[in-house]
């Protein structure tokens, strides 16, 4: 017999186009999905889409598509990475190659949106701006199980950093709680960068509170609690509405975080030695990853670590100049992150997935109007790295044709990849969450990535 549960995910679903075919067929395949568990997830994204040829599925074959880069062989005999990649390619046997990511998606904010959350962003134009962070969303992978399995001890589920995803008026999607709403918000840091913005000592601030403000210390923080307890005791009338409920439990929130010592000193990236700064390499990303270590240690549930300011990836002029500096920055704080992880017996708890919202184009050529050549946006076929929390090391899951345009084996999707981040974390895939109007919209319609933990053939 059907739940409840269910009978109202088939009648709110039908908007969906989800029959109750469909839905047991899900719900079988989520509840026989193995469990992976994972304490904590890092997600490298390559904000603007990495070039999956110039680093993890070269091509040398072809003449034309192959680029400036040589094939390297790795500490796997048979695979091959790009010679910018010699560090990552000396650590083959602690991560999983998935060059079969595919789907039909070449728009940064809505592939953005897929990947961050693992679910296809709502449809509400063509346009930048639809497209732009909404509260119709889909919830980050934090934010989601910030609302299923919420926290008591006063910190977030979610830690992104170094900075949000903002260009001028864009904000990118994915990056909050979406419908359901900002009470499950991931916490943000904002990097200021000294000097160019590679060398030199970061310094991360948030843009939604944890360290104390200017001189306003945890004593006189909470004088000014006090004070306002005392003003919020005469508006209980306002508290006493669903509104003013979630503005309390926000405010709330943010005192736990603002006074967390736990946070704060996670966040301390100068409580570091400065040899294991060198290791990870003095530049933001590096020092992102060494920080994302440090709040693996604290089992932060989803950490994640964009690769840029936005577009950072999207290479189309110049792309070989930009990756100069790029790639080995990449590669040498993954295997870092890695490393340093094993050594300290937290990679079999922790799931870190490096990709980003797409790959780029196997051909190479200039935009109208530039002169020097890059690679465009391409969806359609593209390449993950994953590695920790039972996943199988040593190995190339799924092959793409020889341009590196699309998966010969079987196709991965972005919500499959959630699926795979959502098995981690011991969330239920039949698992429902309300929409806006407190319909129950299905979580992710993904597959978990079996072939990850298995190692059989795709």
């Amino acid at each position: 017999m059907l739940e409840r549960r269910a009978l109202l995910q088939i009648g709110g679903s039908s908007f969906l186009g989800l029959g109750l075919s469909n839905l047991l067929t899900r719900q079988a395949q989520a509840s026989d999905a193995p469990r992976h568990r994972a304490k904590s997830v890092v997600l490298v994204f390559l904000t603007g889409g990495g070039p999956h040829i110039d680093m993890f599925d070269p091509k040398p074959e072809s003449p034309e598509i192959k680029g400036d880069y040589e094939p390297i062989g790795t500490s796997i005999a048979g695979i091959r990475f790009t010679d910018r990649m010699p560090q990552m390619a000396q650590r083959v046997g602690k991560l999983a190659v998935l060059r079969s990511l595919s789907h039909g998606d070449n728009r940064h904010l809505s592939g953005s949106h897929n990947t961050l959350t693992g679910a296809v962003q709502p449809f509400r134009g063509s346009s930048n701006q639809d497209k732009s962070l909404n509260r119709a969303d889909w919830p980050s992978y934090g934010s989601a199980l910030a609302y299923l399995a919420p926290r008591s001890d006063g910190l977030p589920s979610q830690v992104t950093l170094p900075n949000p995803l903002i260009e001028g008026a864009l904000v990118w999607p994915g990056q909050h709680a979406g419908f359901l709403g900002p009470q499950h918000d991931p916490f943000v840091l904002k990097y200021t960068p000294n000097n160019d913005g590679y060398q030199g000592n970061p310094v991360f601030k948030p843009i939604k509170a944890v360290s104390l403000i200017g001189d306003l210390d945890a004593q006189r923080l909470e004088q000014q609690r006090s004070l306002l307890t005392r003003i919020k005791q005469g508006q209980a009338a306002l508290n006493a509405s669903p509104s003013g409920k979630r503005y309390a439990t926000q405010q709330e929130r943010a005192y736990s975080m603002l006074t967390s010592s736990r946070l704060t000193r996670a966040l301390d990236i100068t409580r570091e030695t400065d040899t294991m700064r060198d290791r990870y390499g003095r530049h933001y990303y590096g020092q992102t990853l060494l920080l994302a270590r440090r709040l693996v240690e604290l089992e932060m549930p989803v950490i994640q670590c964009n690769m840029g300011r936005v577009q950072t990836w999207d290479t189309h002029v110049d792309h070989f100049g930009r990756l100069k500096n790029m790639l080995p920055y990449l590669d040498t704080g993954v295997s870092a992150l890695l490393d340093d992880l094993d050594e300290r017996g937290l990679l079999d708890q922790t799931l870190v997935v490096c990709v980003g919202e797409f790959g780029r184009t196997p051909s190479i050529s200039p935009l109208a109007g530039q002169t020097k050549p890059g690679r465009h946006h391409w969806a359609h076929g593209y390449t993950a790295i994953v590695a920790g929390a039972g996943v199988r090391g040593g190995q190339v899951i799924g092959k793409t044709d020889r341009k590196g345009a699309y998966p010969v084996t079987t196709p991965y999707h972005p919500n499959d990849l959630g699926a795979t981040i959502y098995n981690a974390l011991e969330i239920d895939l039949a698992t429902n969450i309300p929409d806006r109007l407190d319909r129950p919209r299905p979580l992710n319609d993904g597959e978990v990535i079996e072939p990850l933990y298995t190692g059989a053939p795709t």
